[in-house]
């Protein structure tokens, strides 16, 4: 097969498979995951189910592609938060960025939360993502003066109970209206400063 056709035949594969994705993340708006079925998902991509199964086994498979997706998303908006320099200004960039994405992908997000016991690949998925936020909260903490160390006081710790506080309150929140967001934010945020010595006019 020519280069340029390869490359093409490959793009063809990337559109398909977002497609599949977009209309997973649908579907889980319209019929949530017990309902929607593989003959839905592909019915809405435009394609037919063996061809749908060419990129994905089974529905679990499609959802865990879509968790995968949204979270590859999480972590590059953590690792911009621990890259800030000022840990105030770190904190509400990172609530910013956690209303953007639970607004955009809150049903993916309530969706890995609910499997994430279930079934293994999100688990792991979530787990990781988890692990990574922490590492991004410890550094904010850290940056603002809170001890490193493995006391229930000290930054690691911290971060771990704050990235799940944030995790729960925004799961609730993303339930409700819009509004409801800014005020799990506006109180993540607070927590969050209070935690790390900090004040909104520091």
């Amino acid at each position: 097969m020519p280069p340029g056709s390869r490359r093409s035949a490959e793009r063809k594969g990337d559109v398909r498979e977002r497609a599949i994705l977009d209309t997973c993340e649908a579907l889980l708006a319209d019929k949530g995951y017990e309902a929607m079925t593989v003959g839905d998902i592909a019915e809405g991509a435009g394609i037919t189910r063996g061809a749908l199964y060419f990129y994905f086994g089974s529905k679990q498979e499609v959802v865990t592609g879509l968790v995968a997706r949204t979270v590859e998303h999480l972590w590059e908006r953590s690792r911009a938060t621990a890259q800030a320099d000022d840990p105030r200004r770190a904190v509400t960039a990172a609530m910013r960025r956690t209303v953007e994405l639970w607004t955009e992908h809150g049903l993916v997000m309530r969706t890995a939360i609910d499997l994430s016991l279930t079934v293994p690949e999100i688990g792991a998925l979530w787990n990781r993502t988890a692990d990574l936020f922490i590492t991004a909260i410890t550094a904010v903490l850290e940056r603002a003066g809170v001890r490193t160390g493995t006391g229930p006081d000290e930054a690691p710790a911290m971060a771990r109970a704050l990235c799940w506080m944030i995790e729960r309150t925004f799961y609730h929140a993303s339930q409700g209206s819009p509004g409801e967001l800014e005020v799990a934010s506006a109180t993540c945020e607070h927590i969050w400063l209070t935690s790390a010595g900090l004040t909104a006019t520091d």
